[in-house]
């Protein structure tokens, strides 16, 4: 069971605009794209990010319909969502996902109201015109509530599943060199420290330097043994897109003729993602992490628009929270991702949709203990082998 392709023209007749605008604000305009359309249109946009890209999304949830949709007020386009439509068994219902959206074209325009304006559109089009649950899962927000998600709750949306180590790391990556290294923990200034004294080098890669990458990337997964949900299948997708779209940069740091650490990182918007990294056996005790993150940071300062740059969660490994704790430091935010808000106008589609994500919660549970526990062995037999 997917959760996570059909793309009709999408209208808003009068009467699903009447019934849906709040406070006589009107919906908006919009419009289903072609996939690679989708893509170019949006790369330019500040809030997009790597899960509202078609080339992400086809390749890391196959099998899902896919309905880019992007809206417009008069002649300005000023947002879009990518929509993923997840038919449930028996045709019971059908699941209408936003990953991190929708997302606007402009920051400057991000009051509450055109927000509010995109999603209820979204409810006017797949809760009451498709009889679908409209489901949105909300970006991680500084401070002590999340804005997003209070939105969805004054529209009648519904707190659903979340993830299992729902906390998120994101660095202000807009501060100078000096700002910067005071705002680090000091045992992450520390490291830092010892990495630039290692001979290390960093460089910035191409999107030719992909097959290196992924060479550092299966030989750490051979190594370590780790549960891998990542879909790094989708890495090679990615650095496939064009100029001119919102393709990931890769960034390295060798010893010598020796690549020991990179990382793929989603650049476009004014939110910068850690995508995926990779280390060799090295890289611990020269701190090469610390060197490759510190660059990065300053790359993306003077060569993106990025403001923030997300690490992502730890998926419970206290070294992970330990090294990106101290990466933001004073300056970004430590905050949990809200559960997914659902919203349906038909109760048949809200059951059925909410005991899929409960099914589906259930099942990933379970996979993920008997995965861990095959793994464990495998680590212990090879300790035992190596004895």
């Amino acid at each position: 069971m997917s959760l996570t392709s059909h793309t009709p023209a999408m209208t808003t007749p009068a009467s699903a605009a009447a019934s849906a605008s709040r406070a006589n604000t009107p919906l908006l305009e919009c419009r289903v794209l072609e996939g690679a359309t989708w893509d170019r249109a949006v790369s330019a946009f500040d809030g997009v990010c790597q899960e509202q890209l078609y080339a992400y999304a086809s390749l890391r949830w196959p099998g899902v319909q896919l309905e880019p949709v992007l809206f417009s007020d008069g002649d300005n386009t000023v947002g879009g969502a990518l929509m993923m439509l997840q038919r449930l068994p028996m045709g019971v219902a059908t699941v209408a996902l936003v990953k991190w959206g929708p997302f606007l074209a402009r920051a400057e325009d991000g009051d509450s109201a055109l927000m509010g304006r995109m999603i209820d559109t979204l409810v006017a089009e797949y809760a009451q015109k498709r009889s679908m649950m409209v489901s949105i899962m909300p970006h991680a927000e500084a401070g002590e509530g999340n804005g997003m998600a209070e939105m969805l709750a004054a529209r009648g949306f519904k707190p659903g599943v979340g993830v299992k180590f729902p906390m998120r790391y994101v660095v202000d990556v807009s501060l100078d060199d000096e700002a910067r290294l005071a705002a680090f923990s000091q045992k992450w200034r520390y490291n830092l420290r010892k990495a630039m004294k290692a001979g290390l080098e960093f460089t910035v890669g191409s999107p030719g330097d992909i097959g290196r990458f992924m060479a550092l990337y299966q030989a750490m997964s051979e190594r370590k043994l780790f549960p891998d949900y990542s879909g790094i299948d989708t890495l090679e997708g990615l650095m496939a897109m064009p100029d001119g779209t919102a393709r990931p940069e890769l960034f390295f740091v060798s010893r010598g003729d020796k690549t020991i650490a990179g990382a793929a990182i989603f650049s476009a918007g004014k939110t910068a993602c850690y995508l995926y990294g990779a280390t060799d056996d090295a890289a611990l005790d020269l701190r090469a992490g610390y060197l490759l993150h510190w660059h990065i940071i300053r790359w993306l300062r003077d060569n993106s628009r990025a403001a923030l740059y997300d690490l992502g969660g730890t998926d419970g490994f206290a070294g992970l929270h330990q090294f990106k704790s101290g990466m933001v430091g004073d300056a970004g935010h430590i905050s949990p991702l809200p559960p997914t808000m659902n919203f349906a106008s038909h109760l048949p589609a809200y059951v059925a949709g909410t005991a899929a994500y409960k099914a589906r919660e259930i099942l990933t549970r379970s996979r993920d203990g008997v995965l861990a526990a095959r793994l464990e062995l495998q680590k212990r037999f090879r300790r035992g082998a190596r004895a």
